[in-house]
């Protein structure tokens, strides 16, 4: 490993504050951890020295997302542009030809046959370098196709979606199998299935791989903080739940019970401080007449709350579903804390699923399906009508909201030029103790368009709830105890 340029303990504290901002918390003592670790384990072996980092300095798995980017950056497996890989020395150093990337596919096809992981480093390397630079530093122009770029150095910077659209790695899976498929003995279709999907995954590292390297040499040139910052995606919990991706809501899933139990030691904690109540000042003052009229033991009201109700009623039409599963998920998790939860869904007609979503059901993968198909929740279009669903919950449902009833409205609040039926929604509001409406769309983004979002904020608190991050700190703020 290249050592950096500036001390190790400079770019150990930039780790961290990098780290930091993107809401890993790390504490005094983690640091001072992490600092042993690169003590004990030095720089000789890289991927020693990562694994020991991150067990100093990480909480769990998910945060890996983010560690490993950010690491790759602030101890770099190499500085400054790699060596010429091309075989042939005639090419110069100068151009990148047809040939060239060619020859670069063909290396790349026998190290990912192989697994051969220093090679596929190195293959990366020279591939950004060559194929990835774009514009010059001076201005003078951008890189041309595929095999006309000038010399990477002279580049503004390096692109990893670029490199990879002109190597195009994934073509190679059809060659390397046949090559495979050529040495082996025998037709085993299991066999072939599983060697397909090996060289998938090996394929699909090379483009991480790839990545990487195009944000160490842009680092490089704009500075390793600032792309720390910018260039390296936030971890699922910071993620927008309206353009989150499956692998990051799956993610999200998998945190559910661990999130569930430290919001039930908080509301836990909050309805055993509440029970304390308020002071009872007539008690208080008669009681301080043996000591002269100061009041030594003040006497508190014993409040015996009851365990509250809480009420979903979740919009699960489009990209909103995602933030509504993952709420239902949650609130089912912290079921215990409730004397009662109800859960409902709409679209533009409304239905109970409590039982779709129980600790009993399937479990939490393919939840809107499974609401879609057993729940009447579309009526004859497929399209949100905030309006109608209020009215229908209202008229229908009326025995579930009570004086000790919450309810939250999970949803963007976007009638797609419906009435917003502000009625149903007053109704529904003074019946309750107390309503919520958790909004997954920027405050900036309410009332443009189609949205009712400022109307039904003026009836109801509404709160801006963009991602799990959000969630977690309302769900303990506003969840009644």
């Amino acid at each position: 490993m290249t050592a950096p340029a500036a001390g190790v303990p400079e770019r150990l504290t930039a780790l961290v504050q990098a780290l930091r901002s993107h809401g890993v918390r790390i504490g005094t003592g983690e640091t001072v951890d992490a600092g042993r670790a690169v003590e004990a384990l030095g720089l000789t072996d890289r991927e020693y020295l990562r694994e020991g980092l991150a067990a100093a300095l990480l909480h769990s798995e998910g945060q890996r997302a983010v560690f490993d980017p950010v690491f790759d950056l602030y101890f770099p497996r190499s500085v400054g542009a790699p060596p010429d890989g091309r075989r042939d020395p005639a090419h110069g150093a100068g151009a990148w030809r047809e040939s060239d990337t060619a020859d670069l596919r063909e290396r790349l096809a026998a190290a990912l046959a192989a697994n051969d992981r220093e090679t596929l480093d190195q293959l990366a390397a020279e591939a950004v370098d060559g194929l990835g630079g774009y514009g010059t530093a001076n201005g003078a122009g951008g890189s041309g196709g595929t095999g006309g770029s000038g010399p990477s150095d002279r580049s503004d910077g390096w692109s990893s979606h670029q490199t990879l659209a002109r190597l195009r790695p994934e073509t190679l899976l059809a060659r390397i199998l046949a090559g495979i498929r050529a040495g082996a003995t025998g037709d085993d279709e299991f066999t072939d299935r599983l060697q397909a999907d090996e060289i998938r995954r090996r394929i699909q590292a090379f483009r991480e791989r790839v990545a990487t390297e195009a944000r160490r040499r842009v680092a490089e040139r704009r500075g390793t903080d600032d792309i720390a910052r910018r260039a390296i995606a936030p971890t699922a919990d910071r993620v927008d739940f309206l353009i989150a991706g499956r692998a990051q809501l799956d993610e999200l899933r998998r945190t559910v019970q661990p999130l569930a139990r430290k919001l039930a030691t908080r509301l836990a904690a909050r309805r055993r401080r509440a029970a304390r109540g308020r002071i009872d000042l007539r008690r208080t003052l008669r009681g301080s007449l043996s000591t002269g009229g100061v009041p030594m033991r003040p006497v508190l009201r014993r409040r015996r709350p009851a365990r509250p109700e809480l009420v979903l009623l979740c919009d699960v039409s489009g990209s909103v579903a995602g933030f509504a599963n993952f709420t239902m998920l949650l609130v089912q998790a912290l079921h215990d804390q409730f004397s009662k939860v109800r859960v409902f869904a709409f679209v533009n007609r409304v239905d109970e699923v409590t039982d779709l979503i129980g600790r009993d059901a399937a479990g939490p993968e393919g939840l809107s399906a499974r609401i879609l198909s057993a729940a009447a929740v579309t009526g004859w279009h497929g399209s949100s009508d905030y309006g109608t669903s209020l009215g229908e919950f209202a008229e229908r449902y009326a025995d579930a909201v009570g004086p000790r009833s919450t309810v939250f409205i999970l949803g963007d609040a976007r009638t797609n030029m419906s009435d917003p039926n502000t009625g149903a929604l007053r109704d529904v509001a003074g019946r309750a103790r107390k309503v919520y409406w958790l909004n997954p769309e920027r405050r900036s983004l309410w009332e443009t368009g189609d949205s009712a979002a400022d109307t039904y904020a003026e009836i109801v608190e509404m709160h801006e709830c963009r991602n799990a991050r959000q969630l977690s700190a309302l769900i303990a703020r506003l969840l009644p105890v």
